[in-house]
């Protein structure tokens, strides 16, 4: 009898391991917008669904990295969910505060970007498996606006 009961857990194991699961990759970060509080930075997230019903997105975290340091970091609860059988394109809007960005100056100074690395962690719910954390991260640089791009 524990045969058998070992050889039905090692087929559902199997089979959970081999399901189909949701991919995503960060396609673009850019500066959005500038306010007096900080600078906004949007990430573009591109999440394909392989299931032909919608899932739900519980939260998605985030953490903003340059010159080694944290800048930024937060969670997006409940950010809505992904298109059944579709590529969904999520927004993900990061802050940073202008005081941290005086820190960088050294790093923005010498060449006007910002070298960074965005880790994120999109945290989907899958029926059966339960909630499943796609990690992404994203290295780059961004360029800063200049005068004559304002103007």
């Amino acid at each position: 009898m524990s045969q058998l009961l070992e050889k039905a857990k090692d087929f559902v194991v199997d089979k959970v391991a081999n399901i189909k699961k949701p991919e995503a990759s960060v396609s673009d970060v850019d500066l959005k917008h500038v306010s007096r509080e900080c600078v906004e930075y949007g990430a573009k997230v591109s999440v394909s669904n392989p299931y032909s019903h919608s899932i739900p997105i519980c939260e998605i975290s985030y953490n903003f990295k340059s010159a080694g340091r944290g800048i930024a970091s937060g969670t997006i609860p409940d950010p809505g969910s992904l298109k059944a059988s579709d590529t969904t394109m999520l927004d993900v809007p990061v802050k940073v505060p202008y005081n941290i960005l005086v820190s960088l100056a050294k790093d923005i100074g010498a060449d006007w970007d910002i070298d960074y690395e965005l880790e994120l962690g999109l945290t989907i719910d899958l029926p059966i498996v339960g909630n499943f954390t796609i990690p992404l991260s994203q290295k780059g640089e961004i360029k800063l606006p200049t005068l004559s791009d304002i103007f």
